[in-house]
């Protein structure tokens, strides 16, 4: 048997080998996958996770629950030698040990992108994954408790003072949901009001959400700010230290939650850790047929493959030379079912196809009953856009046990409202054990 590897289990190595579940004949091939986390994470739906409009862990699908035929390894490849045909990987436990493969599938994905900017590192939070949504929204419903018992004035307002930096779909979705949750929270803190919130959202362009045109764009500022929100357009965050934000406008502001969502970089195992061609941003270069190619030289790497976000995949559909697809969950996914039928092909002496997508559309939810919508001319805006995001996301997400999940948790939502109830001592579990619940100094 063929012995395949897939390097990452997000969005394109998950659709892989699912894929590769439905297409291979019994004793064809053995499919390994390796992902630092048993699950996949389905993206798009973390803001909402972080505002609470979505359960946490119906976020995540369970790679062994849905990949039976595929031996699922948890931990990580940390270099990749494929003129040997060998990877080395890392488990969550034990020493790090040889893997040889006769094929490879790199889908590693993407890391968040950081600067050197001081306090980042330290007061920052990202969101790609559950984990850190959770940690959001805790950190806002502990901000608003601590606010309400403060009197009115300087430290009240830095409480509940949010900086959300970048403005892209994760970072403009993040700062409408929390903005949503956090004015419809003033209902029930009724000795907080609306002028004591202090929401910000950091863009280094003149513009956000790059994907839609220019009159959408502005649109959606104009939205945000029309709800209280402060949209700094060609600004940098120039500090960050013990959470003072300082902005190269020349502004400044004390922020109690700092949230980094500027962009995506390349995936450090395929940037620094394997021999396979990248092109300068780190990314491998493959051809349309999603094979692994130098495009120095135009060779072929026999055996490797690479899609998602950690790949430079040409987009046929752009019609224009250079052009490659955007790293977004449409492209990683059909990315995914293409190479899984690909694999198939080439097992059988079959010449693989070209991966060819056009764009169905984006859509970016702002906040509980509020989005946008666009497919080229066509603009939808406000509850329309926001039912049509739900409808597409609820379509998405793979797995009918995390479509149902999902559906059945929105409900209660629609009738009784978001669940604003935060544990506090979800990343300190033993606190109350250890203290033996004697009151302890109050932390940010």
């Amino acid at each position: 048997m063929k012995r395949i590897l897939i390097i990452g289990g997000g969005y394109a190595g998950f659709y892989t080998a699912w894929g590769l579940e439905k297409r291979l004949r019994p004793g064809e091939a053995r499919v390994t996958l390796v992902e630092p986390r048993p699950f996949m994470t389905y993206q798009p739906f973390l803001p909402e996770a972080a505002a609470g409009s979505v359960e946490p862990r119906h976020v995540a699908v369970s790679l062994r629950r849905k990949l039976t035929r595929t031996d699922v390894i948890t931990g990580r490849v940390v270099q990749l030698r494929h003129a040997e045909k060998t990877a080395v990987i890392r488990p969550i436990a034990g020493a790090d040990y040889e893997f040889s493969y006769d094929v490879v599938v790199v889908t590693a994905g993407a890391v968040t992108r950081t600067f050197p900017i001081t306090g980042v590192r330290e007061e920052a939070i990202g969101l790609k994954s559950a984990e850190e949504a959770v940690a959001i929204r805790d950190a806002l419903l502990g901000a608003f408790e601590r606010a309400s018992a403060m009197p009115p004035g300087k430290e009240r307002r830095r409480e509940l003072s949010v900086t959300v930096v970048g403005g892209g779909f994760s970072g403009v979705e993040v700062f409408g949901e929390l903005l949503s949750l956090a004015t419809s929270l003033l209902r029930k803190y009724r000795m907080l009001s609306p002028a004591d919130l202090d929401f910000h959202l950091v863009e280094s362009a003149p513009r956000i959400l790059p994907e839609v045109s220019d009159g959408p764009g502005a649109w959606v500022v104009q939205e945000l700010r029309r709800r209280g929100g402060h949209v700094h357009l060609a600004s940098q965050l120039k500090s960050a230290s013990d959470r003072h934000v300082v902005l190269s406008s020349g502004e400044e502001y004390d922020t109690s939650l700092l949230i980094w969502t500027a962009g995506n970089a390349a995936n450090p195992m395929t940037a620094r850790h394997t021999d396979l061609p990248i092109d300068e941003r780190g990314l491998v270069t493959v051809r349309a047929d999603l094979r692994a190619q130098d495009t120095a030289t135009g060779r072929l790497i026999p055996d490797a493959w690479a899609a998602g976000d950690n790949a430079a995949v040409p987009d046929l559909a752009q019609g224009r030379s250079g052009a490659r697809t955007v790293p977004n969950a449409q492209h990683a996914v059909r990315q995914g079912r293409r190479l899984a039928e690909n694999l198939v092909r080439t097992l059988r002496g079959r010449e693989p196809l070209d991966y060819v997508h056009r764009s169905l559309g984006v859509v970016a939810t702002l906040g509980l009953g509020r989005g946008i919508f666009q497919w080229h001319g066509i603009v939808v805006k406000g509850l329309l856009a926001w039912v049509m995001h739900r409808g597409y996301h609820v379509l998405a997400v793979p797995t009918w046990d995390r479509k149902v999940r999902v559906l059945l948790g929105w409900l209660p939502g629609i009738v009784y409202g978001r669940d604003i109830v935060s544990l506090p001592e979800l990343q300190h579990p033993r606190q109350l054990f250890v203290t033996g619940g004697e009151p302890q100094p109050t932390t940010r």
